[in-house]
């Protein structure tokens, strides 16, 4: 289990090596009974909050580990940071698998920073599959993006970030794929502020942790719908499933058209690129704020790794509005 301290020791281990992101105050969500802040991890070095998890994972290995290598399987994000940080580290053999379906231009980002890229599968399910069998005949060490100590420790140190800059805040709104980043941000914030919100998001498209929580089973895989949320897709981790009732309050459920709707606003009004999965927790501000009751609310922006052509569809619906 991951706690306090892991995320402290990770920030001292990352601290030279990432951005502090803004929490920027939202003129366009706030109203009379809440105050909004985004927390924009979609400024953070390649565009995502994967690569705190990354680097803490990176900085923690044995000389031993290091000279092995390390493999992943990734929706693009974590793959991305690991490749990166494993280039900043020097001499770290890095493999990546990605589903077929990951945007270009995350799968350039993994290319660029020399790590091996291995296109595998339809979706997330099953590049991890495919993977799982690599590992076991390499003997490399195995970086989970959602249910390692270290990687939820990294992810943990957003929380510390916003209730320094902003101790008022009462609830953190994130997203939820595979569990990690919530599980280190819940750990985190309530460990520095017990009466704190956490509340997850999930695509409406893969409730896993949802239905994970209800059925009380940890779906590693999960059927998925159609989504333009590719990094919230697939199954749980073990880890956050067994911390959820301690690190999560409650989740909420998004459609997607409110999601893309997200996507438009962060660009035409806030000036933010977001990728669809980092913008799901304005997507619950907008449409399912008579869920929310926080006073002051931090909004996790988690990626900024935006397919173009996704982003010139959604701005040509600006015409439309389906809700």
């Amino acid at each position: 289990m991951v706690t306090f301290e892991d995320i402290k020791k990770a920030r001292q281990r990352i601290e030279q090596h990432i951005w502090k992101t803004p929490l920027d105050f939202s003129m366009h969500l706030t109203t009379e009974e809440k105050k909004v802040f985004l927390k924009l991890e979609c400024q953070q070095k390649m565009k995502t909050f994967k690569f705190r998890g990354a680097m803490s994972k990176l900085t923690s290995l044995t000389e031993e580990e290091k000279q092995r290598g390390v493999i992943t399987v990734s929706s693009g994000n974590h793959g991305a940071g690991l490749s990166y940080g494993a280039n900043l580290l020097k001499g770290i053999k890095t493999t990546v698998f990605v589903p077929s379906t990951t945007p270009e231009a995350k799968v350039e980002k993994i290319k660029y920073y020399g790590a091996n890229i291995e296109l595998q599968g339809k979706n997330y399910d099953e590049a991890h599959k495919i993977a799982m069998d690599y590992v076991k005949k390499q003997n490399m060490t195995f970086v989970d993006s959602c249910s390692d100590v270290e990687v939820i420790s990294g992810q943990g140190t957003i929380a510390m970030e916003i209730l320094e800059e902003n101790p008022h805040i009462d609830t953190i709104l994130v997203p939820i794929g595979g569990g990690g980043m919530i599980t280190g941000i819940g750990v985190a914030a309530k460990a520095m502020k017990p009466s704190i919100q956490v509340i997850g998001l999930q695509t409406a498209a893969c409730p896993a942790m949802v239905q994970s929580l209800q059925d009380k089973v940890c779906y590693i895989e999960f059927p998925t719908k159609d989504s333009i949320c590719e990094a919230l897709v697939g199954g749980v981790g073990e880890i956050p499933y067994h911390m959820a009732e301690n690190c999560i309050d409650d989740i909420i459920v998004v459609e997607e058209e409110w999601i893309r709707r997200a996507v438009r606003q962060l660009i035409s009004k806030e000036k933010v690129i977001a990728e669809a999965s980092g913008a799901i927790g304005y997507a619950a501000l907008m449409g399912y704020s008579h869920l929310i009751k926080g006073k002051n609310i931090a909004v996790v922006i988690s990626g900024g790794n935006l397919n173009y052509h996704l982003m010139e569809d959604i701005l040509l619906e600006t015409n439309r509005d389906p809700l």
